[in-house]
């Protein structure tokens, strides 16, 4: 049986049930299609020993929060918690509490919604259904209606649920979406007071002469392959052409043609022995002897390339997007803020919390 996509809430739940208000994908995406998550319908279980409760927890201008919703969307959170460790009677106390205020908050978006007749059409909900059929490997509207069934859902309860979320995306794209900007000039500011974040990375250019011998080969021809590197090694030091060199004493069979190039890495790109003893060097300087469990390395640095800035126009989109990202937030935190100031909020005694 298929497990239904279900369109998340994307930035305003989001934002609501994580506490935060960052959510790119939502400002990405045409507003009535947002991204689909996986979502199971079916509310959790009470917790292991919890009696139902069905008193008040908060009172939000004319509407009410009881116990038994915080207790159920907090039941979640808590397991996760749980699994890391981290939860005793404070922090579940203070988790329900976090959940409770997050519900008044979604209530409040949802009063909000009504006062200003958002409304999403039958239109945008059949595309919205597309979408999570599309997205769901094409799936027909039968499998989709079967799919739903297995879920505890029926085509209206989902079309309902749909249209919620919308409305609510809406509504966060208005007040919050609609009211940030970032311009290139500000863009561009950034860039020049951050311009350490957008350098290329440096760029090692060098040669190996190598001289074969095994770690475990008997002492004699280990001493034989010391005294044949170290005689190479002096030659390089004076002077003499690495290439050449590496052309006629390495026993790396490509150096017979590429003169031990080694090519063109960054840092982390080498084996770890050999850029040790190569990035401390300047360009035209041979290193010291490296041994490895295969052999002994002569090592040169050709050139080393300090790494350049990316030009701002490569980046002028990402630094946007940053900003974007960070005044949405604000803006969204400031909204939130706004609609708590006029509301009417009663926190009732939160030892149903407990």
């Amino acid at each position: 049986m298929h497990i239904i996509r279900v369109l998340s809430v994307t930035l305003l739940l989001a934002v609501l049930l994580a506490g935060c208000a960052s959510t790119p994908e939502a400002v990405s995406q045409n507003e009535t299609v947002p991204k689909p998550l996986l979502v199971d319908p079916k509310l959790p279980p009470l917790p292991v020993g919890a009696q139902p409760v069905n008193g008040i927890a908060a009172i939000v201008n004319d509407d009410i929060i009881t116990f038994r919703e915080v207790l159920r969307e907090a039941q979640p959170v808590i397991l996760e918690a749980q699994k890391k460790g981290l939860v005793d009677d404070k922090a579940r106390h203070e988790l329900r509490v976090t959940v409770r205020d997050r519900l008044i908050e979604k209530l409040l978006t949802d009063q909000k919604v009504k006062e200003l007749g958002i409304r999403i059409g039958d239109d945008e909900i059949r595309q919205a259904i597309d979408d999570v059929r599309r997205q769901n490997n094409d799936m027909s509207q039968s499998q989709l209606e079967a799919a739903l069934k297995a879920q505890g859902f029926t085509m209206a309860q989902y079309e309902a649920q749909l249209r919620e979320q919308l409305e609510r995306l809406r509504l966060v794209s208005m007040e919050v979406r609609a009211k940030v900007h970032v311009s290139d000039k500000e863009a561009e500011e950034y860039y020049q007071t951050h311009r350490e974040k957008y350098a290329e990375d440096e760029l090692f250019k060098a040669r190996h002469i190598f001289i074969r011998v095994d770690e475990k080969a008997p002492p004699e021809e280990i001493r034989q392959a010391m005294q044949k590197a170290l005689a190479v090694l002096h030659e390089a030091r004076q002077g003499k052409d690495f290439a050449a060199l590496a052309r006629e004493y390495s026993d790396d069979p490509a150096a017979k043609t590429d003169g031990g190039d080694l090519g063109t890495f960054k840092r982390g790109e080498m084996l770890a022995d050999l850029e040790k003893a190569i990035l401390p060097l300047k360009p035209g300087e041979v290193g010291e002897l490296v041994a490895t469990p295969s052999g002994l390395h002569i090592v040169k640095l050709d050139e080393r390339t300090s790494g350049a800035y990316k030009p701002f126009e490569a980046v002028k989109a990402d630094i946007r997007e940053l900003l974007y990202r960070q005044r949405q937030d604000e803006r969204f935190t400031a909204w939130m803020k706004e609609l708590r100031a006029k509301a009417s909020i009663i926190i009732k005694d939160g030892s149903g919390l407990i």
